[in-house]
């Protein structure tokens, strides 16, 4: 190509400089040794993470498909399998680290917490995922058993599981066999495999002639669909091979190079073919053969040319054993914990569970925070108010969340509660004036929640951000138990009742009869307060007989409605459209260069050994009886630990309504002097002469210390 290029005085001239590997050409580059090389989807990932290299030129392959393929994921029609399905299938791959056939699938496995992976091994993981599966080329690896067992070699018995022809089920079209002949359950092929071995395209060789109505995609939200609408249902986009360069090159020089050489030297008949390679005895050799032409590309970034699904698939599948810290260091706020946790990476260590877990003393969750950002802790599991404030001031991610019940879909509602009264009905833009009744003041749902969301939509507007007073002077009294016990305003205690005897009146504990979810709704029933704000399931708890109480007899659900954030009522199983927030569940938070794939890998295969309350492994990980405390390191009613998928951020996580809620707390609009004290514990303790945002707020170095237990529930 040097040589063509010059005797026709295309310009600049082109050197060619050796490498050992694309990897090592994108080494080069970064080093100002080389400036360009064509590379394949995966690499391209490397290059622009790693060097921040930057795609420039694409490949284009059919004017129909452009510069992209699809990796797809096909069945048997007659069978039932979808994605949330495939552990313990039979799987049919094209081979060993081929894009559609292994990195696309194993990636977006990883990427959307269906697959674990423990130490970076994920031919361990897939080999223990599957039930049986045909992996060309997997034959050498330590795992063969597994990852081989579906293939058939050369018909004799002999190259099973060759990275070649000679086994039967390599490559698109074996693997699509694999399927076809009930080797497999799925194969992990492109969009047009199907379409090109069946509907009288099938080889003689095969012994039957297929239908492409036979078989179908599975899509990525769990769906199915006809093998041709794989433009909506498929597993990522394969982007085309694309040549890429520094960051800091001319790209406009680099294609008009590359144009003037395709248009001399891509046609029949040409001294030198750009797109042909078998003069040189092998195959896409500069280019991929298949190309049709070369194209510039506009947006010239790695993350747009690979696009979503491709990136997260990549993100999920590339992991270094060699950059992977050999302990997690565990944050712990007590004693209890320090103990529970000592065990737990004794354990763990038993089990030969990697990274080991070492524990590390902090003095609050806001210290935890801090220490995790600096690199000297690694992890620590917050509750929702303080995920939002390791996320919004020091960056960190979550790597595994915890589930309380086998679904995982299960999750508390924030609700505002009220009783069906037609003659006096309100909406929530009604409340100020009302009696209001609440768990507690350090209750997530019936505090921190619903007092945020009325500051954040102007309900309840804080002069000088005092929101305690603010929300006293918006209620005509109210129930919150613990407010007095902070020396919070009268009125904000006015509606608690105590003991039968009149005593402990407004105690943070069951002496306050109107004390928790319960007590809160109890208050409403007796017509202390007009509203209580609590967790959706606490009146399906006190009513139609499910409590002995005497409160509570002959109470129906019926007779309550539910307050919505756009003004309306709903019933009170319409919990899910009409609640204040969703209340996240307890997440395990990292710094976002952690790998999280490998953490939930670890705390994965950990809660198979240990996770259930009677397992004969010693360890309990979601128990803390026997260390004299409750909710260590993990909440003693979580069921399992889930992946985060998608919501890999802490606003995800949260989730909007929450965010918003925890917005209207901590950022609030402050103008003049005054105290900032905001309902929950944590912003209560913060006090100020001038306006209150989060970045101050880390600046004030651990204003939340007093709490390192009291985050724990």
């Amino acid at each position: 190509m040097s040589k063509a290029f010059r005797e026709v005085g295309i310009q600049p001239s082109i050197a060619c400089v050796q490498g050992t590997s694309a990897l090592h050409c994108t080494q080069l580059i970064s080093a100002q040794k080389a400036d360009a090389v064509t590379l394949s989807g995966e690499v391209i990932y490397k290059a622009g993470t790693e060097h921040g290299l930057k795609p420039v030129v694409g490949e284009l392959y059919d004017a129909e498909f452009g510069t992209s393929y699809y990796a797809v994921a096909v069945v048997r029609k007659n069978s039932s399998v979808t994605v949330n399905t495939l552990k313990g299938v039979r799987s049919c791959h094209t081979g060993l680290h081929q894009t559609a056939g292994w990195n696309v699938p194993v990636g977006f496995l990883v990427e959307s917490g269906r697959l674990s992976v423990m130490g970076c091994d994920v031919l361990t993981a897939v080999s223990e995922f599957f039930g049986g599966s045909c992996v060309p080329g997997a034959g050498e690896t330590n795992h063969s058993l597994s990852l081989c067992h579906a293939c058939r070699g050369d018909g004799s018995g002999k190259r099973v599981c060759d990275s070649s022809p000679l086994e039967r089920y390599y490559g698109y079209s074996g693997a699509f066999r694999c399927l076809a002949e009930g080797a497999g359950d799925v194969a992990f092929v492109s969009h047009s495999t199907v379409l090109e071995n069946t509907d009288g395209k099938t080889l003689p060789s095969w012994d039957k002639a297929l239908l492409s109505q036979d078989f179908e995609l599975l899509c990525r939200n769990g769906s199915r669909a006809s093998v041709t609408e794989w433009r909506r249902c498929h597993l990522a986009r394969v982007p085309a091979r694309a040549v890429v360069v520094r960051a800091d090159m001319d790209e406009k020089l680099l294609f008009r190079l590359l144009g003037e050489g395709q248009l001399l030297f891509n046609h029949e008949g040409s001294t030198f073919q750009m797109f042909r390679s078998e003069n040189y005895g092998q195959s896409d050799l500069l280019f991929k053969d298949a190309t049709l032409e070369l194209v510039p590309i506009g947006t010239q970034t790695y993350e747009a040319w690979l696009g979503h699904d491709f990136l997260r698939a990549m993100k999920g599948l590339f992991c270094d054993p060699n950059q992977l810290p050999h302990f997690l260091r565990w944050c712990v706020l007590s004693t209890p914990e320090f103990r529970k946790c000592g065990d737990m990476a004794l354990a763990f260590n038993q089990q030969k569970l990697k990274p080991e877990i070492q524990c590390v003393w902090a003095s609050s969750p806001l210290q935890c925070m801090t220490q995790i950002q600096d690199g000297h802790i690694d992890a620590v599991t917050l509750r929702g108010e303080d995920i939002y404030t390791a996320g919004k001031m020091f960056g960190l991610v979550p790597a595994a969340g915890e589930s309380y019940t086998e679904n995982s879909s299960s999750s508390d509602y924030a609700v505002a509660l009220v009783r069906r009264d037609i003659s006096a009905a309100f909406s929530l833009h009604e409340l100020h004036g009302k009696r209001s009744c609440h768990p507690s003041v350090d209750s997530p749902t019936g505090w921190t929640v619903p007092m945020g969301a009325l500051i954040q939509r102007g309900s309840i507007q804080p002069r000088d951000c005092d929101v305690i007073q603010g929300v006293s002077e918006f209620f005509n009294g109210s129930c919150v138990p613990g407010s007095e016990a902070r020396k919070y305003p009268y009125s904000l205690c006015a509606v608690c009742k105590g003991d039968e005897k009149g005593r402990n009146k407004c105690v943070a504990n069951s002496q306050e009869r109107y004390f928790g979810d319960r007590g809160a709704f109890r208050c409403l029933t007796e017509k202390a307060g007009d509203v209580a704000f609590v967790k959706h399931t606490t009146v399906f708890d006190n009513t139609n007989g499910h409590t002995p109480e005497p409160w509570a007899a002959g109470l129906r659900q019926q007779d309550y409605q539910l307050l919505c954030l756009n003004g309306a009522r709903a019933e009170v199983h319409q919990f899910q459209a009409c609640s204040l927030a969703k209340i996240p569940a307890h997440v395990v938070m990292v710094r976002p260069d952690t790998n999280t794939f490998t953490v939930f890998g670890l705390l994965d295969k950990a809660q198979a050994l240990y996770g259930e309350d009677n397992n004969k492994n010693g360890f309990q990980m979601f128990d803390s009886s026997k260390y004299g405390g409750q909710d260590l390191l993990f909440q003693d009613v979580t069921a399992r630990l889930v992946p985060v998928a998608e919501k890999s951020t802490y606003l995800g996580w949260l989730g909007p309504d929450y965010v918003r809620a925890m917005e209207g707390i901590l950022t609030l609009p402050c103008s003049g002097p005054g105290r900032a004290r905001a309902p929950g514990a944590s912003a209560s303790t913060i006090q100020s002469s001038s306006p209150k945002t989060l970045q101050e707020l880390k600046g004030r170095g651990r204003p939340w210390a007093h709490r390192a237990q009291a985050s724990r529930a």
